[in-house]
């Protein structure tokens, strides 16, 4: 994979540069966020792993940039945190759009894990945009086509192709529509009303 890194510690660059380059990735790195942020802007990747604090911007600030760039493939960012980052900056970090964490000192193991878990991710990501690309759909029923021309209900479709299970509710909208003709058709069937 082609991986960004963003970390102002030319130590913890250099050290996770040599494990990434070593296991076969392609590595672009970045000493603050405002470097990471414009070498990203020209030329998207797929995985960042960026440290949290930085001068120029943050990680946080770095991630809802990635995250707010239109027509932008989805990118997994990690963020490399101390041990000690509180429950409460764990949850902005989320909030933000980061994905995973590693703690510093870094490990080789656990990078080795979360490039795994973004590889899985990212694919799953990639089949999720195909499907949307290219479904074939009724302008009218809104069934889906499938690869043997069979027309089935969108949820059935894509139950089918990822096994994803939906529950099923009403919209507001439709609420009010179906009611309304439910309402209007009881009525009706009940007939006039006696005096």
């Amino acid at each position: 994979m082609k991986i960004q890194i963003a970390e102002d510690d030319p130590v913890s660059l250099q050290l996770l540069q040599a494990t990434l380059e070593m296991n076969g990735h392609e590595v672009v790195t970045s000493t603050n966020g405002s470097e990471a942020w414009e070498k990203f802007d020209r030329e998207p990747v797929r995985v960042i792993v960026s440290d949290w604090m930085m001068p120029g911007l943050d990680g946080l600030e770095l991630c809802r940039r990635v995250r707010a760039r239109p027509k932008t493939e989805y990118t997994y960012f990690i963020l490399l945190t101390a041990n000690n980052t509180g429950r409460e900056n764990l949850r902005a970090a989320m909030a933000a759009g980061i994905d995973d964490f590693l703690a510093k000192p870094l490990d080789r193991e656990a990078i080795f894990m979360r490039l795994r878990v973004a590889a899985r991710i990212l694919d799953f990501a990639t089949q999720i945009r195909t499907l949307k690309e290219l479904i074939p759909i009724c302008m009218y029923c809104k069934k889906v086509r499938d690869d043997s021309d069979y027309w089935q209900q969108v949820d059935t479709y894509i139950h089918t192709c990822t096994g994803t299970n939906f529950s099923h509710g009403v919209c507001p909208e439709c609420l009010q529509k179906h009611l309304s003709d439910f309402t209007i058709h009881n009525l009706s069937s009940e007939g006039p009303a006696a005096d």
